[in-house]
């Protein structure tokens, strides 16, 4: 397996969190995909924030679930950006995407855009919920899904395993090797956040994780090229895929 280098929010280290502006330079610095959080907004759009309010990364007050879209066009995400619709997120980048799911109700959504656009191969549809899960593969069966956990229970391998999802995203802290090792066995891909800094990096190329989530995914572009211990880890794990 390679190693993945997803971007949180996009680059939300550095750009207004979850806006096109933020997806485009998590790109440009090297992210092999991004994630982003998906709601729906009162007249049914899917909308990319994170809270159930929009109030801490807008301009705005009020629960995205009473909100137009238009009304929440209007508001000011950040430097003059605005909160896109996981449409115009899909048109502006290209790169595989990693979509969790905020409010249950965006799921159904979520699904048919998948369906339609024929995205099964470009989108994970991740979520701390397992019944989330298990309901995404029931309304569509061979759908890329991911669970995620801030700790790293062991028995979310036999759960994946016996439910037929792909990744396990767990807490760089509580990530370790055995984890990782037990994944592996199960063909799971398992994937370590948050990762801001070298030494988390470097804490998640030891345990043998095959990618990590992080803020700042430029950083962490350039320790892959520049740091020699990152260098001589990813090194020798391309050598054992030979």
């Amino acid at each position: 397996m390679t190693f993945t280098l997803v971007g949180h929010r996009g680059a939300m280290g550095l750009e207004p969190e979850n806006t096109l502006r933020s997806f485009r330079r998590a790109v440009e610095d090297g992210a092999d995909a991004i994630e982003l959080d998906l709601r729906l907004s009162a007249d049914g759009h899917l909308v990319i924030l994170h809270e159930g309010d929009v109030a801490r990364t807008t301009n705005g007050r009020g629960e995205v679930a009473r909100t137009t879209l238009a009304e929440i066009r209007e508001l000011d995400a950040g430097d003059g950006e605005h909160v896109p619709t996981f449409h115009e997120v899909l048109d502006a980048v290209d790169v595989p995407i990693q979509a969790e799911i905020k409010a249950p109700e965006a799921l159904p959504v979520a699904v048919d855009v998948i369906r339609d656009r024929r995205l099964l191969d470009r989108v994970t549809v991740t979520s701390f919920s397992v019944e989330v899960i298990r309901q995404a593969l029931t309304l569509l069966p061979g759908l890329r899904t991911g669970l995620i956990s801030s700790k790293a229970p062991r028995e979310y391998v036999d759960l994946a395993r016996s439910m037929g999802v792909q990744v396990l995203c767990f807490g760089i802290g509580a990530l370790d090797a055995e984890v990782v090792d037990l994944g592996h066995r199960s063909h799971l891909q398992i994937m370590g956040w948050p990762v801001n800094d070298t030494e988390r990096l470097l804490h998640a190329l030891r345990s043998g994780a095959d990618g990590v989530t992080s803020d700042v995914p430029g950083l962490l572009r350039n320790a892959c090229d520049r740091n020699p211990e990152v260098k001589a880890l990813l090194s020798g794990r391309l050598a054992r895929q030979v």
